[in-house]
């Protein structure tokens, strides 16, 4: 099939296109902003492929949308591109609205209209598909889990702006019959994460001799889902998954933050020790909380378990001992951008 990948250039977009490349017969379209967080050195690795092209684009230029539908004519739409990062919507929610709202009605008006124009069989095979995350869905106590019927409760401006787009997704489906599919996606880790993101903010900064900051006590659990495994269950859901369903993608990994970064520590003091004998734990600093900060999220992933087939190859030991192992391999990629101050704290403002 032919999959037009919006935000293919960023962390999971890219994870995304370099497995249809290197794991499937599937042709692959990027179409991507390159902004501050998309850089095609995530898949420069397979851009030589004749089943890969990329194309530069806003998901709110209609215009440009509209041409490369035309010319790529894909069977499906995944849809990835987003502002992501919570601190920065904090900081800047403007931006948010317009690339998680405005974008994905955009993205939508011109699926819609290049889906009226496709012949019944080709409209049939159609699918739109919308990547989200477990946010939308606000906190939970010590005990519960996210299923895909758990009202909406959004938090921060970033998971209100993808429960915005959510719901678009789904009206687009309830009124105009668009075969749209929604996954809500636990807190992912792994190769290519920007280096504004916690794990590969503590490694960078762990390397660096910097302080690492964790907010509060760092007793927040989030389940975490390795991005390869992650873009496994993205293929079963477009290429199988019932249209107007929702599947949550989840790696039953509860973890605290806490846990999370002395993890990190252990394995840099296994594999690149510091030169003082003393372990990396010595660097973990307490900050300031982050405004409306919430305090547990955890996945139910059994929909997609039992209708699809699909279950996370990694537990938590093993993605990130691969993942820290990577990014001491690939100083190369990432040292840039923090160097350009991209991974700087953020969403400090009260």
């Amino acid at each position: 099939m032919r999959i037009f990948v919006t935000g293919g250039a960023g962390f999971i977009g890219s994870a995304l296109i370099r497995h249809l490349i290197e794991n499937t017969d599937h042709e692959v379209l990027n179409f991507d902003k390159l902004t501050y967080a998309g850089t095609l050195s995530t898949v420069e690795r397979i851009a030589q492929s004749n089943r890969y092209r990329f194309v530069k684009g806003d998901i709110c230029d209609a215009e440009t949308l509209r041409h490369a539908l035309t010319e790529f004519r894909p069977q499906i739409i995944t849809h990835l591109a987003a502002e992501s990062h919570v601190d920065r919507s904090i900081d800047g929610p403007g931006a948010f609205i317009q690339t998680n709202v405005v974008g994905t009605y955009t993205m939508l008006a011109e699926a819609r209209s290049y889906w009226q124009g496709l012949e019944r069989e080709d409209g049939q095979a159609f699918r739109f598909h919308h990547i989200s995350t477990d946010e939308v869905y606000g906190s939970l106590g010590d005990t519960g889990l996210f299923t895909e019927d758990t009202p909406y409760d959004p938090r921060s401006p970033y998971s209100a702006s993808k429960a915005g787009s959510d719901h678009l997704v789904s009206a687009w489906g309830h009124t105009f019959g668009l075969p749209v599919l929604i996954t809500n996606c636990s807190n992912n880790y792994g190769p290519y994460h920007f280096p504004e993101k916690l794990v590969p903010l503590m490694i960078a900064k762990a390397l660096d001799g910097e302080p690492l900051p964790v907010y509060g006590a760092g007793d927040q659990v989030r389940d975490w889902l390795f991005v390869e495994d992650h873009v496994r269950a993205l293929q079963a859901v477009f290429e199988r998954g019932q249209p107007g369903r929702t599947y949550n993608v989840g790696g039953n990994n509860e973890k605290q933050n806490i846990e999370v970064v002395d993890t990190i520590c252990a394995i840099l003091d296994r594999l690149q020790p510091r030169a003082d004998g003393n372990s990396y734990a010595s660097q973990i600093t307490s900050v300031a909380d982050r405004p409306g900060h919430d305090k547990r999220y955890a996945i139910d992933a059994s929909r997609i378990r039992d209708e699809l087939d699909w279950t996370p190859a990694e537990t938590f030991e093993t993605g990130i001992e691969k993942t820290v192992r990577w990014y001491l391999d690939n100083e190369a990629w990432w040292r840039p951008l923090v160097a350009a101050k991209a991974s700087e704290r953020r969403g400090v403002v009260a």
